[in-house]
């Protein structure tokens, strides 16, 4: 089995999936704005959707195969949230300390918080069922309306997604047609990306020997993770702080309730094995955005570095424990 035609696929799949991301949220948003529908109702549904739409379709690809790789499903989803708070948070206070002053925020962050606990007391049994699945997705819908609503009693609060990333002039002139064809295109690029990143994925795990697990919260979560990072590098150099925080917030809520919310909705997920480390660091790292966010408090690039030094020390315990003096990580399966 040759290892440079699966990396060649897998960085392909990653490409795709990037530019499928962004092409679906293009047009999309074009034809949002033709039928009339407000940017606040976009950027809460169309947008904040694109940007999980790489973990979705990986997801629920992952799920359905015949031979279901459903660890590396749910190892995306958990790796994708770590690689969230940990490496773009902290490169975002590399780049530019910040702090966070927006309400929108410390009302979001208490959800994340409640939904992580929650996904993680689901997950435990090494099963979410398809009621499970109905509840988080249903709990999106919730979350969605009601941030509507809240953003247009607070039109004032910085963080409040009443802006999108596109010229409103520009995509009301711009014909129905390309607007389709755009979404056409990106559905196009995520649907092939997320083939040729799953197959590539699970064919890296065989060869290495490596369960799908780590190759879901190491290379496909940082791949689906690419729109998010894009997006806070961008905002980092403007010194849009309070975007930041309520797109990775966002991002990591939208990966649990939409994602694994839909993924096991259409297939109940049954996890071959769970290591309880994987979602206690994603706990962990949830849990720190308590003492950087909650209080106004200035991150700083002391603690942006602490953030992605860890981040990168965990991606080694998962690929190569040795080289930290310690043994593989251990792994239960259902009994």
């Amino acid at each position: 089995m040759d290892l440079l035609p699966h990396l060649g696929w897998l960085v392909l799949g990653l490409a795709l999936l990037s530019f499928g991301a962004d092409w679906l949220v293009k047009g999309a948003s074009e034809m949002a704005v033709k039928m009339g529908i407000t940017p606040l109702v976009v950027g809460l549904t169309v947008v904040a959707f694109g940007t999980s739409a790489p973990e979705l379709i990986v997801s629920l690809k992952a799920n359905l195969q015949p031979d279901s790789a459903a660890d590396l499903a749910v190892g995306n989803i958990v790796g994708s949230n770590v690689c969230n708070i940990a490496l773009l948070l902290g490169l975002a206070a590399l780049i530019r300390p910040f702090v966070v002053h927006s309400q929108v925020v410390k009302r979001e962050l208490p959800i994340l918080l409640v939904v992580t606990g929650g996904f993680v007391w689901m997950i435990w049994n090494y099963e979410l069922t398809r009621v499970e699945g109905l509840i988080m997705a249903s709990a999106i819908v919730v979350y969605v309306v009601v941030s509507i609503r809240l953003a247009r009693a607070n039109p004032d609060d910085p963080a409040a997604p009443h802006d999108l990333p596109i010229d409103g002039a520009a995509a009301v002139s711009s014909s129905t047609m390309k607007s389709v064809g755009w979404v056409i295109l990106g559905l196009l690029g995520l649907i092939f990306g997320a083939d040729r990143l799953v197959t590539s994925g699970v064919e890296l795990a065989t060869l290495f020997g490596v369960p799908q697990v780590v190759i879901g919260l190491t290379l496909v979560a940082i791949g689906t993770s690419l729109p998010e990072l894009a997006t806070t590098v961008a905002a980092a150099r403007r010194g849009e702080t309070d975007l930041i925080a309520g797109n990775l917030i966002g991002s990591n809520l939208f990966n649990i309730l939409v994602v694994m919310g839909i993924t096991s909705a259409v297939k109940p997920i049954s996890l071959k094995v769970l290591n309880w480390v994987d979602l206690a660091v994603m706990s962990g790292f949830t849990l720190l955005l308590v003492p950087f966010l909650m209080r106004g408090r200035r991150l700083n690039r002391i603690e942006g570095s602490v953030m992605v030094v860890g981040y990168f020390v965990y991606c080694i315990y998962l690929v190569k424990p040795e080289w930290l003096g310690i043994s593989p990580p251990s792994v239960m399966g259902p009994e």
